[in-house]
């Protein structure tokens, strides 16, 4: 333990920082829309990095570089096809769905918009999309959670139910307090501990292992198909990897940064900004687990940690070849990641549940101070039953992270972005799109059908849902006037 002291107190350090950045945004939250949105204030270089960071989990420090390590390059096509994904969404997407919520009803939340934009009275639309959120986010969440788990107990050598909580503790009390201000602000910071993290450890780890030339010799002897790109694929195997980029159009705690920023005028920057921060990231994850390759070759006395788990090459490498004081800043990333993604999700689930059933089922005169403290304990109450679900220490974060994403890529993702660009959508069509794809989602994953990741067939069939039933009916004046309205705004402004 002596060891990793200076890890551990760069550790508090951060978090303190984190907690007091919750403590700043606490005075600027004076209603539910602040709490919620941030008042739809955000720049486009906190809109950029805080969308980039609350997207980048643990996965992008724990799950891809322990595939590539596993597997080499093949690994790979995951990150283009999110490099594809992220980018259509930030260009379809982002400003339109910016001012589309502005023009209906000033929605706050997916659900809320979803009922505005297709004038659903019957509530149904609202519930079964605040289902969808709390049922995948709560999953979702629990990947994060084990991601904060497995880096307290790999370094600070914690049993795995104490460092289930020590992981939680911090994201918990920053966000309760200061909400999406506090969430992204600190994204912004995280993002920034993100990408230092992940260009300075590969250049280190080829430094260490000889250089350029020496380390993909070394990758080339432990066994030369690392370098394919096609090793041990199929086409259906390259199409399910490539799929994550589907999920994008989807995830509600992106799609809360679109609409949280301050005009359509900062997204066109934004996105420049995010997709650059997202590539080096991408690029520094997949070298980081390529690298180890060649260094842990070269070290087999101190391949024990990953060869255990292949999740860990990021945390051992960091462990080894650097300072501890350097070390605890990078490992530090790890936890940035964590708790960027896990606020995000927290908060979202939040909103659902004070916005979407206690504002409008319960308590319709609830004053604002009321629905803050109740977005509070939501925050709580979430977060103690993904501290439940992520209590088996066998979980795999990147496995828990693929279902969630599929769930919301294949449920909101189509509803989503047809919304935003087909005038002649219908509530009918956006009910059939949000079940189709959460339903086709659940049953793909039960039954593995033909080795195809299951966002795929999931949009697939969701898209065709929207339009076969949105066929077969008629949009209201209402609808129309409102997404001319919106059109016409992001046309003038974008």
């Amino acid at each position: 333990m002596s060891v990793s002291n200076p890890t551990l107190i760069t550790f508090v350090i951060y978090i303190a920082a984190m907690v007091l950045i919750g403590f700043m945004a606490y005075r600027s939250t004076n209603n539910l829309s602040d709490y919620i949105l941030g008042g739809r204030s955000l720049g486009s270089v906190v809109t950029a990095l805080s969308a980039g960071a609350s997207d980048m989990s643990g996965w992008l420090l724990m799950g891809l570089p322990g595939a590539i390590y596993m597997s080499g390059l093949s690994e790979s096509w995951i990150a283009i096809g999110l490099i594809i994904g992220a980018y259509l969404n930030w260009l379809f997407v982002a400003g339109r769905l910016r001012v589309q919520t502005e023009h209906n009803g000033d929605a706050l939340t997916l659900p809320d918009y979803f009922s505005s934009r297709f004038e659903d009275k019957s509530g149904l639309l609202r519930i079964i999309s605040a289902v969808v959120i709390l049922v995948f986010f709560t999953i979702y969440c629990a990947s994060g959670i084990v991601a904060g788990a497995r880096l307290f107990e790999s370094t600070f050598g914690m049993s795995y139910e104490t460092a289930l909580w020590a992981g939680a503790a911090a994201t918990i009390a920053y966000t309760f307090v200061g909400g999406f201000l506090a969430v992204s602000w600190t994204d912004t910071v995280q993002a920034t501990l993100m990408i230092f993290a992940l260009l300075l450890t590969p250049i280190i780890v080829l430094l260490a292992t000889g250089g350029i030339d020496t380390t993909f010799l070394a990758i080339e002897a432990q066994d030369p198909s690392n370098f394919d790109m096609l090793k041990n694929t199929t086409f259906i195997g390259i199409i399910s990897l490539m799929g994550w980029g589907l999920g994008y159009f989807g995830q509600p705690h992106i799609l809360a940064r679109f609409m949280a920023a301050d005009s359509v005028k900062s997204i066109a920057n934004a996105r420049r900004i995010s997709m650059t921060w997202m590539i080096l990231c991408l690029g520094g994850t997949v070298a980081v687990g390529f690298f180890g390759i060649a260094y842990f070759s070269a070290n087999p006395d101190l391949a024990a940690p990953v060869t255990e788990n292949h999740e860990r090459v990021f945390i051992e490498l960091a462990k080894i070849l650097f300072n501890p004081w350097i070390a605890g800043v990078l490992l530090s990333a790890i936890l940035a990641a964590v708790m960027s993604t896990l606020s995000c999700q927290l908060l979202v689930c939040s909103s659902a549940l004070t916005e979407d059933f206690y504002k409008t089922f319960l308590r319709k005169s609830a004053s604002q101070v009321e629905l803050v403290w109740v977005g509070r304990a939501m925050v709580l109450l979430v977060a103690l039953i993904a501290i439940a679900l992520a209590a088996n220490p066998e979980n795999r974060v990147l496995g828990l992270v693929s279902y969630a994403w599929a769930g919301f890529g294949a449920a909101f993702g189509p509803v989503v972005l047809i919304s935003v660009i087909w005038k002649d959508m219908t509530r009918n069509g956006a009910l059939a799109g949000i079940l189709v794809g959460a339903i086709t989602v659940i049953v793909w994953k039960h039954f593995e059908l033909l080795g195809l990741y299951e966002i795929i067939p999931g949009f697939i069939f969701a898209s065709l849902a929207i339009y076969i039933v949105s066929k077969l009916g008629t949009p209201t004046k209402g609808m129309l006037v409102r997404f001319a309205a919106a059109e016409a705004d992001f046309r003038l402004n974008k």
